[in-house]
């Protein structure tokens, strides 16, 4: 079993629409002509959807508030710091696990995983993870770099 379908609330669809098409990189799945709704691809058409739902639709906005939701894309560890340059020079404020601003992803060590952080026009809190080869260490959360100089072969050695 894996996740198929999620939908987000959104102020603008077309606006939404554009950020998650050219800064997330998810392909356009369909407009729903007779609502205000968007799909997007988060994988190939078999594995997974995104819903983009406008202000007055079932899943946008309730009595003019948005709920502000939060959503992970898997990625390879190559392309999660390809995303991190490609954010930054299109002025997106990247976050660690701890919400302060960072260049770097940081990592989860119980799983684990390393992720950046970061808020889509609505204020979404959107991620960006790939699960890491390393064995796990549960009392790990820190940056890349520092879980690197954790895991290394000579690092190990020297303790």
């Amino acid at each position: 079993m894996h996740l198929y379908e999620t939908h987000l609330p959104v102020a603008d669809t077309r606006a939404a629409e554009k950020f998650y098409q050219d800064i997330v990189g998810l392909p356009f799945a369909y407009r729903d002509p007779t609502r205000d709704i968007v799909f997007l691809w988060t994988d190939l058409k078999e594995k997974g959807m995104l819903g983009l739902w406008g202000p007055n639709t079932g899943y946008g906005k309730q009595d003019g508030v948005a709920n502000k939701c939060h959503i992970a894309f898997a990625l390879t560890l190559n392309e999660l710091f390809a995303a991190i340059t490609k954010l930054n020079q299109n002025g997106i404020e990247t976050l660690g696990f701890d919400r302060k601003q960072t260049q770097q992803p940081t990592v989860i060590g119980w799983m684990p995983s390393a992720q950046i952080y970061f808020r889509d026009p609505d204020g979404h809190m959107l991620e960006f993870i790939t699960i890491l080869p390393d064995p796990p260490n549960a009392s790990f959360n820190g940056t890349y770099s520092q879980w690197k100089n954790l895991t290394t072969p000579e690092s190990r050695r020297r303790n």
